[in-house]
């Protein structure tokens, strides 16, 4: 059974930083490019980071780019997401997508993961 679980979020304020961590079971981790999207209430699901199986390559969204550090454990089948410099528009379920992408193109695509956790809420105030 795959299984991923976010945790981490909380509420913060702005200005503050948070540390997401996903843990993965049940996949081959190393196997899969890792990836953190984000829902705001009334929004559509966006695009945050991507990482590449080996952690050589990561991709960003650039509302957080300088903002945001995906990075990844292979040991410990874990993706981390270090978020600084927060903002209220931050606020969102976060949540991590585990995939095999093939093109440059698809880390941005949702619809290209196969694995989704079940999100965890920041909340930014302002």
């Amino acid at each position: 059974q795959v299984q991923l679980v976010e945790s981490g979020g909380g509420l913060v304020q702005a200005g503050g930083s948070l540390r997401l961590s996903c843990a993965v079971s049940g996949v081959t981790f190393r196997s899969y490019s890792m990836a953190w999207f984000r829902q705001a209430p009334g929004k559509e699901r966006e695009f945050v980071a991507a990482i590449t199986w080996s952690g050589g390559n990561t991709y960003y969204a650039d509302s957080l780019k300088g903002r945001c550090t995906i990075s990844r454990d292979n040991a410990k089948n874990t993706v981390y997401l270090q978020m600084d410099t927060l903002k209220p528009e931050d606020t969102a379920v976060y949540s991590c997508a585990a995939g095999v992408i093939l093109l440059v193109s698809h880390y941005r695509d949702g619809g290209r993961y196969g694995y989704w956790g079940q999100g965890t809420q920041v909340t930014v105030s302002s």
